[in-house]
């Protein structure tokens, strides 16, 4: 499932966007301010960033400028100002696309879309890890060439582990994001499937490690 950022200091409008963002199968994670937001790019491989122009500690520009120092994401700037102006500086900075408030939902979703395909974005890539290979398009895992089915949501988490190498996901985002930000589940269910994963994997098992009283990360080592 493809990583979307959304950035803005309005509550309401973040969740918003969440719900359609979830609902389009994205993986979303929110940011109220410009220091959050660079945070979770810090953290988090994106496969697209929705940017508000006007935030509490800094505006949008000035995030953008940061994010494409290091990053050619897809960026989509968000402004309650309809001023050529403003457009002109966020496409010569590097923004992909550009939306007034309000807006629509939907077209925010179908605008997303466009600027994925637009820049080939669209999760084809295939994640390797020595004789392991995670194809994102087609949901399947393959170990030295042989394929194995893995229950959806086990693809799920092994792929969001994998998206994240090195990164320590916590129990609590696994279940937000694997099953979704409004399910209330037992934390136990992550450990449960990730058991399962582990022995389906068989010697790759290794690639998963528990980080105790937080979570666990995957991490590849030539020694697997």
């Amino acid at each position: 499932m493809p990583n979307l950022l959304i950035t803005d200091d309005d509550h309401h409008l973040r969740k918003l966007v969440r719900t359609y963002g979830e609902q389009e199968g994205f993986c979303c994670e929110e940011a109220e301010t410009g220091k959050q937001t660079l945070a979770a790019i810090e953290k988090t491989s994106f496969d697209i960033i929705v940017l508000d122009v006007m935030m509490p500690d800094t505006d949008g520009f000035e995030i953008l400028t940061e994010i494409r120092r290091t990053s050619q994401v897809p960026v989509i700037m968000l402004t309650a100002r309809d001023e050529e102006y403003d457009k002109l500086k966020g496409f010569e900075l590097g923004a992909d696309d550009y939306i007034s408030k309000p807006f629509s939902p939907k077209e925010l979703m179908a605008r997303i879309r466009a600027v994925l395909r637009r820049a080939g974005n669209t999760q084809t890539d295939t994640l390797h890890f020595g004789g392991l290979s995670i194809s994102q398009a087609f949901r399947t895992v393959t170990i030295d060439d042989q394929k194995l089915n893995l229950p959806p949501k086990e693809f799920s988490l092994l792929l969001k582990l994998a998206q994240n190498e090195r990164v320590v996901l916590s129990r609590e985002k696994l279940l937000q994001t694997v099953w979704g930000y409004h399910y209330y589940g037992d934390v136990r269910t992550v450990d449960t499937h990730i058991k399962s994963l582990r022995e389906h994997l068989g010697v790759y098992r290794k690639l998963i490690h528990t980080v105790w009283g937080v979570g666990y990360k995957l991490e590849y080592t030539e020694e697997i």
